[in-house]
């Protein structure tokens, strides 16, 4: 039988009002008094009736997360592992759950997320990403339901919240350490160019071309799309077999890196003795990496745990300012780069 606040006030000695008043949190009640009630709810056993406080609040004390694309590849990439870390532990502090798109496709995850809108199952949602022709953040401004950006927005950059790198300033800085080493012909190797984060990073790369005054072929710049690591095998074939192959290459990503790394050795070409990689986030798999990769640390954990943050921030203070939150970057040296 499940342990009621009735229950609780008997054995703390206090009326069931007060009980109450100590699961909202209310100030009229004394610290000394809800540390008593809050020790006896533990001891009891008592979990919210979450059903009910929907009901009462208004709110379901839920926050929407709505992935990058299907969530079997996102699961697969440990960047996106790394901010759910994040988004979660903001969550568990301020008493939120998560519910998860599922969805395979582009439509079946824009149909998640109007069910959690019109359902009214999430009280905000946090989108993953931001992509050009995307439809889940004009539906979410149209619906005027709360939201947070994890990315630079494209476009309404002063009617929401976002959180972000300075993606173009780490790329760059990427680039630049490659230089530094010595290298002179730097490939890029980028993800879906439909994604800011992309377009920022190749961008900062170019930069970093520019100010070295160094040229490179259009064709030591290729893309690798989503969940599909055919097409990384044979982007590095085809770097590797132009007459003048890179010496050095920024992977926008250590789950692409890794594929990249894996291709190079079955061409029996060497890293970092051939060629010098660096990659973006600073995940699990750029330690495990054979040779460990050098990355740049993009902060996932922060970049969820900030979205989290500012979306609570907005529920519990709609007439807020929406801001933009800009996570520092750095990077990892490891042993996948070598001066030339």
């Amino acid at each position: 039988m499940s342990v009621t606040i009735k229950d609780v006030a008997k054995q703390a000695n206090v009326a069931p009002s007060t009980v109450s008043r100590v699961i909202s949190d209310s100030p009229r009640i004394s610290m000394k008094t809800k540390r008593k009630v809050r020790k006896v709810m533990d001891e009891m056993g008592y979990h919210l009736n979450l059903n009910a406080r929907v009901l009462v609040r208004q709110s379901t004390q839920t926050i929407g997360i709505v992935m990058k694309n299907s969530a079997t590849h996102s699961f697969e990439n440990p960047f996106f592992a790394e901010i759910l870390k994040g988004i979660s532990g903001s969550c568990h502090a301020n008493e939120y759950s998560l519910n998860l798109t599922t969805g395979e496709s582009e439509d079946a995850i824009f149909q998640d997320v109007v069910k959690m809108v019109q359902g009214k199952r999430v009280d905000g949602i946090i989108v993953l990403y931001s992509k050009e022709d995307d439809k889940v953040v004009p539906y979410l401004m149209e619906c005027d339901f709360p939201f947070v950006v994890v990315g630079k927005p494209l476009y309404g950059a002063n009617q929401f919240m976002y959180v972000d790198n300075d993606n173009v300033q780490a790329s760059r800085e990427a680039a630049n350490y490659l230089i530094e080493l010595g290298h002179k012909r730097l490939g890029f190797v980028g993800g879906d160019l439909q994604f800011e984060v992309t377009r920022d990073r190749l961008e900062g790369f170019q930069q970093a071309l520019q100010e070295h005054n160094i040229e490179i072929p259009e064709s030591y710049t290729r893309n690798i799309e989503l969940d599909n690591s055919a097409k990384g095998k044979e982007v590095v074939s085809d770097l590797m077999n132009l007459s003048e192959p890179p010496t050095a290459l920024v992977v926008t990503d250590d789950y692409n890196g890794l594929t990249v790394m894996s291709a190079l050795q079955a061409q029996h070409i060497n890293v970092p003795d051939d060629v010098s990689i660096i990659g973006f986030n600073n995940t699990m798999i750029s330690k495990l990496a054979n040779p460990p990769l050098t990355t740049v640390d993009t902060n996932p954990y922060q970049l969820g745990f900030q979205s989290s943050n500012g979306l609570i921030d907005t529920l519990q203070t709609p007439s807020m300012l929406k801001r933009g939150v800009i996570i520092p970057t750095s990077i990892i040296e490891r042993e996948s780069c070598k001066a030339i």
